[in-house]
């Protein structure tokens, strides 16, 4: 039987987002109480919820689009479904400290120590332990990132996307929009905010799957993204 791994944050009311992106809000929009027409309830037992957020939030791919003006035709809907359905490997690069960059050099390195090779099309997660270290403290926002030149080496090597458990691929103010630039360009991607990467390191490939909602023009989305190791 198949092993199934979620790599996905939960979704909450106010839980943290990237600077200047939309805050999410979670309310009850339907009750049972109400459609059950139970006048002077006391209770509220959720029946919907109405969320609010925006299309970046928790664990998320970014689409094409987001990453520079010129490429706005690429909308996450536009994006082939191939790319969210791939071969994985998972580097272990948690030994990086707070807001250390990533080199091209350390993720060969990573690679050889995990006796695994990036082949084309895979997904390719980097582990840095930074959600476990840090989410919900005051140092979520100062993890671990690639550099420019890291980014474009994975990118060259003609992979469908990587993904960090950081809100950016890379360290802000140090190369994390060339990244996305980078990404635009060599037309790959990447995801954010991905969780229990520990849970990959040493075991090999696995399926990787994170399958965006469908959101005409979207500039990304979130994603119940999980790795599958088979029998």
């Amino acid at each position: 039987m198949a092993e199934i791994i979620d790599l996905s944050q939960d979704i909450y009311e106010n839980m943290p987002v990237y600077k200047d992106l939309p805050q999410v809000k979670m309310s009850i929009h339907n009750t049972h109480e109400a459609w059950d027409g139970l006048e002077g309830a006391t209770t509220k037992t959720p029946a919907v919820h109405k969320l609010e957020l925006g299309e970046h939030t928790g664990t998320h791919v970014d689409a094409i689009n987001h990453m520079a003006m010129q490429y706005k035709q690429h909308s996450i809907d536009t994006m082939p479904l191939s790319m969210f359905y791939t071969e994985g490997i998972c580097l272990d690069l948690s030994y990086k400290h707070f807001e250390e960059l990533i080199t091209t050099e350390e993720l060969k390195q990573a690679c050889t120590k995990a006796n695994v090779t990036i082949k084309k099309n895979d997904t390719v997660l980097i582990y840095t332990n930074h959600y476990r270290n840090a989410f919900g403290t005051n140092n979520w926002s100062k993890g671990p990132g690639l550099t420019p030149e890291a980014a474009r080496w994975l990118g060259e090597q003609n992979i469908a996307a990587f993904g960090v458990e950081t809100m950016s691929p890379g360290v802000p103010k140090k190369g994390n929009k060339t990244i996305h630039h980078i990404c635009g360009e060599l037309h790959f991607t990447h995801y954010e905010n991905l969780i229990n990467l520990h849970l990959l390191i040493g075991r090999g490939r696995f399926r990787f799957i994170g399958f965006p909602l469908k959101i005409k023009g979207g500039t990304g989305s979130p994603v119940r993204a999980v790795a599958i190791f088979e029998d």
